[in-house]
């Protein structure tokens, strides 16, 4: 069975589907089958990732490593319950399909909580948040007081982590290791970037999730989506000539890959 990965958060915007694709990718380049499930069902971020990879490679006539994809549908079910129980049995087979082929499966959750996102949370060996350095995605995480600027107590998101570990407890699973990736952590010191990294730093005592930096702002993510690329792939273009923001890219990716843990894990 393979390790599952998650990556989750309630907002949007935060960079989920990029560090996904990217930690997708990356795992494929150190041979290993990789599986894609597309929980965004409006946006299909990763979804279209996949199609422009395929129209590119088939194009330039290149082979380029691709995951393994899995389209999951909403269910048009008329009552609550009807939908729930198809969107269940679709899931696990979802996951069947995958888990007995793949020694990762990548799972791409959209903002928000849905009966798709509770599942995919319960089944992940890690969890994966990535959100932007600031106040306003910690909010996401946890209520502050805004006066003290001391944690008061977890979001609605937190919860829904909480009682997805408890299920996983009652079936005597291992526990979910969730990451909070920090992505666009300024270069230069701020009084928001100070806040931030000491209320991460007193939540994760209290929820209990550990920290890592993620990818800084950088074009270069965005500009490669429209051909089904990453950085890694670059490196195989004969006429690819990397700039020194290239260069950072890569490291950053590569150091978010060693702290995940997901090779020696």
């Amino acid at each position: 069975m393979g390790k599952i990965i998650v990556f989750g958060n309630e907002k949007g915007g935060s960079g989920k589907s990029t560090t996904a694709i990217h930690v997708a990718i990356s795992l494929c380049y150190l041979n290993k089958n990789v599986g894609i499930i597309d929980l965004d069902i409006r946006q299909r971020s990763m979804s279209r990732f996949l199609e422009n990879r395929d129209a590119f490679c088939k194009k330039q006539s290149l082979n380029l490593p691709r995951p393994k994809f899995y389209r999951i549908d909403q269910s048009n079910k008329d009552s609550k319950a009807e939908s729930n129980l198809e969107e269940e049995k679709t899931f696990a087979e979802a996951l069947t399909t995958l888990e007995q082929s793949c020694d990762f499966l990548v799972i791409d959750c959209p903002g928000g909580i849905s009966n798709y996102v509770k599942m995919a949370h319960t089944v992940a060996d890690i969890l994966i948040t990535p959100m932007n350095d600031s106040l306003i995605d910690f909010d996401l995480l946890a209520k502050i007081d805004t006066s003290t600027g001391k944690v008061v107590g977890p979001s609605i998101y937190s919860e829904m982590v909480w009682e997805c570990r408890q299920v996983r407890a009652s079936a005597k699973h291992p526990p979910i290791d969730w990451v909070i990736l920090r992505n666009r952590i300024s270069h230069v010191f701020s009084k928001n970037k100070y806040q931030v990294g000491k209320s991460l730093n007193n939540l994760s005592k209290r929820i209990g999730f550990r920290l890592s930096t993620g990818f800084s702002e950088r074009v270069i993510f965005k500009e490669l989506f429209l051909s089904g690329l990453t950085l890694l792939d670059l490196e195989k273009m004969d006429d690819w000539q990397p700039t020194l923001s290239h260069i950072s890219a890569r490291q950053e990716m590569r150091m978010l890959l060693a702290s995940l843990n997901l090779i020696s894990a």
